[in-house]
């Protein structure tokens, strides 16, 4: 893949005069709606995850890709909504985790700027940290553009390969008619390197492509607190590793195993989600994230990385409780060694609710 991004280079114009006096028209009209009807201005958000998605594997039989389409934080849906974003996407985002880790440097600032049809989008910042891939974009157009233009928004590879299992999801801000920020995250794999080319690739409703490669590489201004957490509950074998804290948020780590067919697997163990309070009950904002999982044995075996916002100075101890996201609908698509997919319909009956037990992690003293 050509590389787009020059470290040396000088950094393509933004027109940030024009794009700032589109945004204040589109806040002044917003100011006005909102003072005639006292509604919150609406943001659209499009989901990248599958609720089931498997591909074949010659050493397990198969592999698999969860999330869950009808469970996604009301967080992200609603948060960027709520501020009028000039100047930095990330921190004016709304967003904690981005905010601190833009102000503090830890980001990376892009700028690469391709205008295709009229219609110009700028990645402007990018930070990966121990959960996320975030990038945050800024989009200006010479013409109106449908809700829907972008879809679900970047399709991403690594190193120019297109990663076997991912999820993420792509949000936007609305300034105005021909003007709108954007950020799309992507969850962390284990597999992924700590640094890497990182290709982009938007695609329009027209049929146009923009297309990005941009160095990446992860935050190490991260603290990592071992966790090593065991429960059993209902069938389910569950572990969490550990957290690393950063000024960009939380990350959990956790794996979860319950018996099953490989006919089967809408399992509860894939809907783990997780709950933390501080010592003073006080919740921490969840954004959720996705989860991959294989078949091994008789066994389901599902994995992921909960993001969750940063902590404040004063938090000494944290309350994590597991608890099951059940969602209303879904489905998903197995797919053979030779790329036959058959549908698998949903079904919620089968989902069982458990109860897992809280535990707690002691937050050590460097963090602050």
């Amino acid at each position: 893949m050509k590389k787009l991004f020059n470290e040396n280079g000088t950094l393509p114009e933004f027109p940030r005069d024009e794009v700032r006096a589109a945004i204040t028209k589109g806040i002044q009209q917003a100011e006005e709606q909102s003072n005639m009807s006292q509604a919150p201005i609406q943001m659209k958000r499009k989901s990248k995850r599958k609720p089931l998605l498997y591909v074949a594997s010659a050493a397990a039989a198969f592999s698999i890709m969860v999330g869950s389409a009808a469970y996604v934080s009301p967080t992200f849906a609603s948060t960027l909504s709520q501020l009028p974003i000039v100047g930095s996407v990330f921190s004016n985002s709304g967003f904690l985790g981005l905010k601190q880790a833009s102000e503090q440097g830890l980001t990376s600032t892009i700028g690469e700027k391709q205008t295709i049809n009229g219609i110009s989008v700028t990645v402007d910042e990018v930070l990966y940290d121990a959960s996320n891939i975030t990038v945050g974009l800024t989009i200006d157009s010479e013409k109106e553009l449908s809700d829907e233009y972008f879809g679900a928004g970047f399709d991403l590879t690594i190193n120019g390969e297109t990663p076997e299992t991912g999820s993420g999801s792509y949000g936007e801000k609305v300034i105005s008619p021909t003007v709108r920020t954007g950020i799309a995250r992507f969850d962390v794999k284990e597999s992924m390197p700590d640094s890497f080319e990182m290709g982009l690739m938007l695609k329009g409703e027209e049929g146009e492509k923009w297309k990005y490669a941009v160095p990446v590489k992860k935050i190490s201004d991260s603290i990592y607190v071992p966790v090593n957490h065991q429960q059993q509950a209902e069938g389910i074998q569950l572990d969490v590793s550990k957290i690393s804290l950063s000024p960009s948020g939380i990350a959990l780590d956790y794996k979860a195993t319950e018996k099953g067919s490989i006919d089967n697997p809408q399992l509860s163990a894939s809907f783990i989600e997780f709950r933390i309070t501080d010592q003073n009950g006080k919740e921490i904002t969840s954004h959720s994230g996705g989860g991959e999982g294989h078949f091994d044995n008789g066994v389901w075996n599902f994995s992921s990385i909960k993001s969750f916002d940063p902590i404040s100075e004063d938090v000494q101890k944290l309350t994590i409780t597991p608890y099951l996201a059940l969602p209303s609908d879904g489905g998903g698509v197995q797919m053979d060694k030779d790329g036959v997919e058959t549908k698998i319909p949903f079904d919620k009956s089968a989902l069982k609710e458990v109860k897992f037990q809280p535990f707690t992690v002691e937050v050590p003293k460097q963090t602050k």
